[in-house]
């Protein structure tokens, strides 16, 4: 008999939960203004945020803490982190900083000017806000497959070579100050690029003069992915597999929150000492001296084994088999996710689960906002509120794709919370009928409005 899969690991340190009642929930959603960000910790059940910074790390993670070294300027632990990112990735240059959106400010304040055009695939809304605020514009070159949720497309984060070229050919190189590829692309339901992809990208940017820019917060998962779906790599390691991904690159930023499993850190990756130097003095300015960039000692000695272990196979299996885990309840449900199952998330279709709740009145955030009253589960919104308004109109920019994502820390959960999370989201699915009307925002900040957004139910 074939032995069932087991997790990699095994429970040290436990941290209690509060079990909340119903009406403690709606007291609660009222006075945070109907916005998830906005509960306190102790209020939330099952938290599937974010998996960002939300990780359990392991004990060797907590043993480099202890050997951290706090040096302003030199300390080793720098050199431990420089090492691990040539050693892993091939960057020769690299900056830290305290996490992936302040890698983006760093590098966009030194490459993204206004007038600038910068394509992608689904730009998330860190992303998209560095490129607004600077009064630039993101072009979204996803291929169509990514919109159809039902479509079974194994990279579904790839980007469609025709409308990239076409952005190439409108504008001068001179305003695409680079590409972004997300890996894998988590505004598409956490889908992976594929090698071959990458290498198209990469060889048609360099054709036309243009740099390409990874964001590589889940880059592992992304090299899990295609280990089992892309063709030649079935037999190749994790780091094999990394390190063939970024031969595609010429910088890279990383939220060393997801894939390097720590609280807290982040870094640019470069290749070219050029780059390096103008993006230097923004880190001096925004984070910190150029060896520590707003990280402590300790927190980078974590980084840098977290690195190692997050592109371990062993760990990578049990993280996404656990997604996986959840979004094959749902699919037996009949409730409406993004397909395939992603690496780190579970992307539920909000517009299809709730189709009588009209677009204007936010369905991903009211499908997230009724998860939460249902079983004290909270998921965030990747949808019209995320979305943000037309710089240029100020109307709702309403996205191809309204999700509620579902997004599970690494290590932390067990089945059974996942099992607690399918059967609250069903119970919503079946009175989902019911749920007609949604919210209105009475309170907004002028970009990347979904931090702090407040709102009223209608």
């Amino acid at each position: 008999m074939k032995l069932p899969f087991a997790e990699s690991y095994k429970i040290k340190v436990v941290e209690p939960l509060y079990k909340s009642t119903r009406q403690d929930r709606e007291q609660w959603l009222k006075e945070a203004r109907y916005n998830i960000f906005n509960l306190r910790s102790h209020q939330v059940f099952i938290d599937l945020l974010t998996d960002s910074g939300t990780g359990a790390m392991s004990q060797f993670q907590w043993a480099e803490i202890m050997k951290g070294d706090e040096s302003y300027a030199g300390a080793e632990s720098y050199f431990k982190l420089k090492e691990a990112i040539k050693d892993i990735f091939g960057f020769e240059y690299f900056l830290p900083t305290h996490q992936g959106r302040a890698a983006e400010n760093v590098l966009f304040s030194a490459l993204v000017k206004e007038g600038d055009v910068v394509p992608g695939n689904a730009h998330f809304d860190t992303t998209k806000g560095h490129i607004e605020f600077r009064k630039a514009e993101a072009v979204d070159c996803t291929i169509d497959e990514a919109y159809d949720t039902d479509t079974n497309h194994p990279f579904k984060g790839n980007l469609d070579l025709d409308k990239l070229e076409a952005v190439y050919k409108k504008y001068p190189k001179e305003k695409i100050p680079f590409v972004v590829v997300t890996v894998t692309c988590n505004t598409s339901g956490g889908q992976p690029v594929s090698i071959e992809n990458l290498k198209q990208v990469y060889e048609l940017s360099h054709q036309y003069g243009i740099k390409v820019l990874f964001d590589s917060a889940r880059f592992a998962e992304n090299a899990y992915f295609i280990k089992l779906r892309e063709k030649g790599y079935e037999n190749k390691t994790i780091r094999e597999i990394v390190a063939d991904m970024f031969k595609y690159t010429d910088m890279m930023t990383m939220s060393s929150k997801k894939d390097a499993i720590v609280n807290m850190g982040g870094f640019i990756g470069m290749r070219d000492e050029e780059i390096f130097d103008k993006a230097k003095t923004f880190n001096i300015m925004f984070e910190g001296f150029i060896t520590y960039g707003g990280m402590s000692g300790r927190d980078m000695a974590a980084l840098a084994q977290g690195l190692y272990e997050g592109t371990e196979f062993d760990f990578l299996e049990t993280r996404i088999k656990q997604t996986e885990y959840l979004g094959n309840q749902l699919i037996d449900y009949g409730i409406p996710i993004q397909k395939p199952i992603g690496g780190h998330a579970i992307f539920v279709d909000a517009d299809k689960f709730l189709p009588n709740v009209p677009k204007a009145q936010y369905q991903a955030q009211t499908l997230t906002l009724e998860l939460y009253l249902e079983a004290g589960v909270r998921a965030v919104e990747i949808g019209t509120i995320l979305a943000d308004r037309d710089p240029v109109t100020r109307e709702n920019r309403y996205p191809k794709l309204e999700f509620m994502r579902m997004a599970i820390p690494r290590r932390v959960y067990t089945n059974n919370h996942m099992d607690v999370v399918a059967t609250a989201l069903k119970n919503v699915y079946d009175r989902r009928n019911k749920i007609t009307t949604g919210y209105k925002i009475i309170k907004e900040a002028p970009i990347m409005r979904h931090f702090s957004v407040e709102l009223e139910k209608i």
